[in-house]
Order: structure tokens, then C-alpha cells, then sequence
């Protein structure tokens, strides 16, 4: 296989993986993965970025609650009351559910979290606030692919922003954007087969493609 056809395949086998091992990551793992996500771009080149690896139990099971507490609120009732998303059978939808339901139930289980902040600058938050963080935590999600590793991004416990961040000690200023739980996944990696039809237009929107 080429480097090309690895890093296709790569691409389209790169799932939430949200059903993790207990088994401890390699820290040299963690490193490769950390420097992925460094290597990411960010608005103007400023880095304004931090990444916090979490492997103690006490602050996971804290930032759980309140995890759990978003999916009480917000994600589950989001859950039973959506129907499937266009492409995505009742049955797929259901699956995806039971995944999200058992990560929230299990997430401070996950040998370990990288959690990405950025640095505001005392900026207010718009809807570039994201370009120079995600494109990172995307890197990283590949780099743990790559090495065979389940994650996922999840951002749900900024509906509880204030308090995670006063758990992980976060100076004035600076917010987590996101959590990636790293684990050796109980399933296997298969591609994301997703269909481009009526979500990628010509030149205008609804303007089908040229083909």
C-alpha cells in the first residue's frame, strides 16, 4: 500500500470510537499523537492552544458527573425525540445511542484523556473561536487511528464549561474546547461509508455537481 492509499484509508476508517479498553496507552503513543495535533495549523500561527493529558482517576470521575449530567439534560432527551438523520437507519441510529449512552457511563474509565484548550486572549468567542483548536484535535484523532488507538471528540461538557474548567484549573482566559477520551477500542475500525448527495453543491447551494 502506497502512503497515499494508508492515508486514504486512514481518513475513511477514522470512527468515534466511543467503546474503549481500560488498558493502559503507551506514553510513548501519547507523544506521537500530542505532536500531531501540533503540527495542525492555527489562525495567524499563534498556537494559542494547550493540550492536558488526564490520567487521574479523582479529576475524571469529577468532569464524569457533569458530563453525565449534559446527557441527562441535553443528549438524551435529544436522542429520543430525533428521528435518524438523513443516510442513517433507525437501527444505525439506535447503535449510535447505546455508544454515546455507554461512553457517557464509562468515560472516566478511558486510560486517558487529551483535553485542547485554547487561549482567548480575552477575545470574544465567534464563530472562528474553534479554527484554531479543532483542526489539532482532528490530527490527533488520526494519529490515534494510525496507532490503532479508539477516540472520539466530544465537546459536551461545555455545556458545563465553567465548572470542568475550574476543575482542571484552567486560568482566566483559557477554555477547554473539547475532551478526546484514548483507549484501545472493543470494536474494530471499519470505513465510514456516508453518501455526498444533497450536502456538496456547484458553485451555488442546491446547484448539483458536475460530474
Amino acid at each position: 500500500m502506497t502512503d497515499v492509499q494508508s492515508l486514504m484509508n486512514v481518513l475513511s476508517t477514522t470512527r468515534a470510537m466511543r467503546r474503549l479498553k481500560t488498558d493502559p496507552v503507551p506514553e510513548e503513543l501519547i507523544e506521537q499523537i500530542l505532536q500531531a495535533g501540533v503540527s495542525a495549523p492555527s489562525g495567524g500561527n499563534r498556537q494559542n492552544w494547550a493540550f492536558i493529558v488526564v490520567r487521574d482517576r479523582q479529576i475524571k470521575q469529577r468532569i464524569q458527573v457533569f458530563y453525565k449530567r449534559a446527557f441527562d439534560e441535553v443528549v438524551g432527551p435529544h436522542y429520543e425525540s430525533s428521528s435518524p438523520p438523513p443516510g442513517v437507519t433507525i437501527e444505525q441510529f439506535h447503535r449510535q445511542h447505546a455508544a454515546v449512552e455507554y461512553l457517557t457511563e464509562h468515560f472516566h474509565e478511558a486510560p486517558v484523556w487529551i483535553v485542547a484548550c485554547l487561549d482567548s486572549g480575552g477575545a470574544r468567542l465567534n464563530y472562528a473561536s474553534g479554527a484554531s483548536i479543532y483542526p489539532a484535535v482532528q490530527n490527533m484523532l488520526l494519529a490515534a487511528r494510525a496507532l490503532g488507538l479508539g477516540a472520539t471528540l466530544t465537546t459536551r461538557h461545555t455545556l458545563h464549561g465553567s465548572d470542568v474548567d475550574s476543575i482542571l484549573r484552567l486560568p482566566e482566559g483559557v477554555h477547554s474546547y473539547a475532551i478526546v477520551p484514548i483507549g484501545y477500542p472493543m470494536g474494530r475500525f471499519g470505513p465510514v461509508n456516508r453518501s455526498m448527495d444533497n450536502i456538496v453543491f456547484e458553485d451555488t447551494w442546491g446547484r448539483p455537481r458536475d460530474q
